[in-house]
């Protein structure tokens, strides 16, 4: 299918791996010019120069940090009008109520709140003005099954995602689209992290923590970032327009509710 996305500009955030670098990938194979961002230099050269291999098409890469004022504005200044924005940023690691203390609820809203917003903002008036814009927020799972260990995490996204659903009803009629992915067990580093951390505290083989994640999975298999990826494109599609303000759930068909 051609997702009609060719010649567009986007700006990805925290993609020089993972997730972010899956929908980079993604999106440049659609033809798609992408600024990438990510605070390790010799990480981001490296992911810029593999997309441009792989897909031959302009890729901007930006070390910043997207936690400031400078970093946000010096993504804008690589991607000043961009058709597609991927909201994406490292979670606060998991821990124990008691222990968070006012910093550490700063700092997790700062990431995964005001950050994407701001480059929302920044953002939205073009994409009204061009009649095209397809926002797409990485969040989490836990937005729709919270659990207490990710409490800073869950906290900042579903503040997001309660602000982009309002967001989504006011710009629809000018083609501008805002969706969230909600990603669960995806093969990435996020959750070699976890793995080592059952490693530490159940003191098991890490091969015992992968298998261990994956058996929480209903698929059984832990996702592969392509598949992410792919879906992030097709909500940045042409054929996508008409689907706006939804959380799609990527987890192997782990969440048990209905809605």
């Amino acid at each position: 299918m051609d997702l009609g996305l060719k010649d567009r500009s986007a700006i990805v955030c925290a993609s020089s791996r993972g997730l972010g670098k899956a929908c980079a990938l993604s999106l440049a194979s659609e033809g798609v010019a992408v600024a990438i961002n990510g605070r390790d230099e010799e990480t981001l050269m490296a992911t810029a120069d593999e997309i441009r291999t792989q897909t031959n098409v302009a890729v901007t890469p930006v070390v910043a940090d997207i936690d400031t004022e400078e970093g946000r504005q010096a993504l804008l200044d690589a991607c000043p009008a961009p058709d597609i924005l991927v909201n994406n940023n490292g979670g606060p690691p998991p821990g124990a109520f008691a222990q968070w203390g006012e910093r550490d609820w700063v700092e997790a809203l700062q990431s995964n709140l005001l950050a994407p917003i701001l480059l929302i903002k920044a953002v939205l008036p073009g994409m009204q003005e061009r009649k095209f814009g397809r926002i797409v927020n990485i969040t989490s799972a836990m937005v729709k099954s919270p659990r207490s260990p990710m409490g800073l995490s869950t906290t900042a996204r579903s503040g997001l995602t309660a602000m982009c659903k309002g967001l989504s009803q006011d710009v629809a009629k000018d083609n501008v689209t805002i969706n969230n992915l909600l990603p669960e067990r995806f093969d990435t580093d996020r959750q070699k992290q976890m793995a080592e951390l059952a490693v530490a505290f159940k003191k098991i083989t890490m091969e015992e923590a992968r298998a261990e994640i994956a058996e929480s999975i209903a698929a059984k298999r832990m996702g592969d970032p392509k598949e992410f990826g792919d879906a992030c494109a097709f909500l940045c599609s042409a054929q996508a327009g008409f689907i706006s303000g939804q959380n799609l759930q990527l987890d192997g068909g782990s969440y048990p509710g209905l809605i």
